[in-house]
């Protein structure tokens, strides 16, 4: 462990060294974020996934810093041109860019038209000109002619391109130039000639000025799409003069010579045809990867969200995969998420059959009692929800509906994965089963597909795509631990994100699943395991219901079940109790310094097993609002400005949110209708899946748009 980099991090990301020590410590020994997160409280004093995450990421990042430092300093020196000066800049230097910015200079140079005049020896002769001399040009360039430099002007203007690549390489140049662009540029785009935009979808950036430090994050992703895409030009402006003063101040200064017009114009090209390139190319990059820092955030929140949608239980479900030519499939399912039946109804165009659709549709709401059906939001979702909602209606039934997103159903309708799980149902069969289940268990059934085929968040193409990964792996990896899963009936794919586990082992618990049936205990998962450290930092997420140790069904990890069955054993508490009135009762009775001082724990600890013994299973997701279910539907010509509605909100940008009202399109609340106070992102308000009361702002019936307010007018 790297003391200076510890004290570095801390510094940066102002956690105490020994939190960080402690962090770094647990993670080297195999332990894994979500088990520091909830295991190793005392350890870490408290810190959450997120903040064990940061530690991780800058305590690498610095670690590789420092690294590169290392590394320039030696590349430098075995040139014989390491100095005290250039020590210090480098050691000071707080980014991987700014070392590098160091050691441009010094770096084996591709061919320039400096490289080039290298070659012909007019080196000397540069080196002359930046002294300034007082002397005539003719007098210093003489003795440089050579076959290949011929004239003076040869010698002068080529000695100027050695000059032009010195300031370029200038770290202290580049800084203030890159500093000056970012407060005083702009990015500037124009339309293309020729270019096709038939649905105007980058109208606004036609033709668009905006300073670089009031550029919004989803401004830049959409500018960079329009450029992929051929439909604008992408320039960054700034003011030449300001630049060009700064250089000559620190080169020329206050000196007196004949070379000075010479200088000038060698600063000048150095600018125009190397620095503002150069330059305008890393503030790009750097708005690039801010823009796709704050998306790949933006896109997890969203995920993280969606994952934590409450599950429906206890309910048949029909899943409902909408379609026009090729029929509407049906998917009848347990409260389980077991596949009752299969099936397929025509009512709308080509065929229209609705009597016998209808009919087919009570046959399977009747014979399995349903009381919920889950329809898919795409092509014909609509015209399926009418449908159902006359059902509903013209039959007098107790069953509600509600529209399911369909995002990456059909990913996983055709995956692998999918054909393994139904191998004889057809990708739309597939697709019903994956829309129902996403009602009775979002986490559980999304945790199947690639989180980026999920849609909840904006130009995700666009973004880094090994960055956006990490993010949204580790955001699955936390919801899934976070909720924890059961052992009995987990899918290999939702084991693939719980703590401690790999491919191995879930293939052993999968394996004895099929050939003993029920895991009894979490004892039992320590032998099927054979794996001390997996079994650490795995058993805690792994719940077992109606086992042998009513302990398995809590997040209690097995190593605290000896101090926890002694306090129990001591005050008379029976363990069958767990989760009951009688337990909570029993349980806040007892005094918590006594017993932190009796059993020696710490008060981390005891605070879990206190929450668990109390609440039994304990679900994030149950403090959460249940999605609306509806038996009607909406349409837009049924609005009015002002009026109320409950929506449920479905993604969440940096400009606002779109709502589900119940149109065929989510309706828009913009982020300066979220609060009558300044708000910086609509997340300090709104997150997917909350369900909220809106006001209707605007109405747009010829493009079948609708504005909404969080706030009533």
């Amino acid at each position: 462990m790297n003391e200076e980099v510890i004290k570095k991090v801390s510094n940066k990301i102002n956690i105490k060294d020994k939190q960080i020590k402690a962090v770094i410590n647990l993670l080297s020994e195999g332990a894994t974020i979500p088990f520091i997160a909830r295991y190793r409280k005392e350890a870490t004093g408290n810190l959450n996934e997120e903040e064990l995450r940061l530690i991780e990421t800058e305590y690498n990042y610095i670690l590789n810093l420092e690294q590169r430092k290392e590394d320039v300093k030696r590349l430098i020196d075995e040139k014989g041109m390491l100095t005290e000066e250039l020590v210090k800049a480098i050691n000071e230097c707080q980014k991987l860019s700014e070392v590098e910015d160091i050691y441009a200079p010094f770096k084996e140079k591709r061919k320039t038209k400096g490289t080039e005049a290298i070659k012909m020896g007019l080196e000397p002769l540069a080196k002359i000109i930046m002294t300034l001399p007082n002397k005539p040009r003719e007098e210093i360039a003489k003795d440089f002619l050579n076959d290949q430099v011929k004239t003076i002007d040869e010698a002068m203007i080529n000695a100027g391109y050695i000059i032009a690549d010195w300031i370029s390489d200038k770290p202290k140049y580049r800084k203030y130039i890159r500093n000056y662009y970012w407060y005083n540029g702009k990015v500037s785009t124009k339309i293309k000639k020729n270019a096709e935009d038939p649905n105007k979808v980058y109208e606004i950036y036609y033709d668009f000025e905006q300073k670089i430090t009031y550029m919004k994050p989803h401004q830049t992703l959409a500018i960079n799409r329009a450029v992929k895409e051929k439909i604008i030009t992408y320039s960054l402006k700034v003011e030449d003069k300001k630049i060009l003063e700064y250089l000559k101040e620190n080169i020329i200064g206050n000196k007196k010579s004949p070379l000075i017009k010479d200088m000038e114009s060698y600063i000048t090209d150095a600018w125009k045809r190397l620095l503002e390139p150069s330059l305008e190319r890393d503030i790009k990059a750097e708005l690039y990867d801010l823009a796709s820092e704050f998306g790949i955030e933006e896109f997890g929140n969203n995920l993280e969200n969606l994952l934590l949608t409450p599950p429906i239980k206890g309910s048949v479900v029909m899943g409902f995969d909408p379609a026009f030519r090729t029929g509407c499939k049906l998917a009848i399912l347990s409260p389980t998420g077991e596949v009752l039946e299969i099936g397929v109804i025509y009512p709308h165009e080509p065929k229209k059959e609705t009597e016998q659709a209808e009919k087919t549709m009570l046959e399977l709401i009747n014979k399995y009692d349903v009381k919920i059906i889950a329809i898919g939001n795409g092509t014909a979702s609509r015209e399926s929800e009418a449908f159902v909602a006359n059902l509903i209606k013209k039959n007098k039934l107790e069953v509600k509906f509600v529209m399911v997103s369909e995002a990456g159903a059909s990913v996983y309708s055709a995956s692998n994965l999918a054909k393994k799980e139904f191998p004889d149902y057809s990708v739309e069969q597939r697709s019903a089963v994956s829309i129902g289940r996403r009602l009775q268990d979002t986490l559980s059934e999304i945790v199947k597909i690639d989180p980026k085929s999920i849609g909840v968040g904006l130009y995700q193409h666009d973004l880094k795509q090994k960055e956006l990964d990490e993010e949204l792996s580790f955001i699955v990896s936390k919801v899934v631990n976070k909720v924890g899963v059961n052992l009995n009936n987990a899918s290999e794919s939702i084991l693939n994100y719980i703590s401690g586990l790999n491919k191995n082992i879930i293939k052993k618990i999968l394996d004895y699943r099929k050939t003993k049936g029920q895991i009894k205990s979490r004892k039992e998962l320590e032998k099927i395991e054979n794996n001390a450290k997996a079994f650490e930092q795995s058993a805690g997420f792994l719940r077992i219901f109606d086992g042998d140790n009513p302990l398995d069904k809590t997040n209690i990890h097995p190593e605290d079940y000896e101090i926890v069955t002694k306090i129990l054993n001591d005050y008379n508490i029976n363990v069958a109790n767990v989760g009951t009135d009688y337990m909570k009762k029993a349980i806040t009775s007892l005094s918590d310094k006594e017993i932190l001082e009796k059993y020696n724990i710490s008060e981390e600890k005891w605070i879990l097993i206190k929450d668990n013994l109390v609440n039994g299973v304990i679900d994030p997701r149950d403090e959460i609002k249940q999605m609306t279910l509806r038996s009607d539907i909406l349409s837009i010509d049924d609005l009015q400005i002002g009026m109320s509605l409950e929506g449920t909100v479905r993604n969440v940008t940096s400009f606002g949110a779109f709502i589900d009202i119940g149109l065929h399109d989510d309706a828009l609340v913009h982020i300066s209708k979220m609060s009558k106070s300044f708000i910086k992102h609509p997340n300090e308000v709104l997150k997917v899946g909350d369900i909220i009361n809106v006001y209707i702002s605007e109405i747009d019936k010829d493009k079948g748009r609708v504005n909404l307010s969080l706030i009533k007018e």
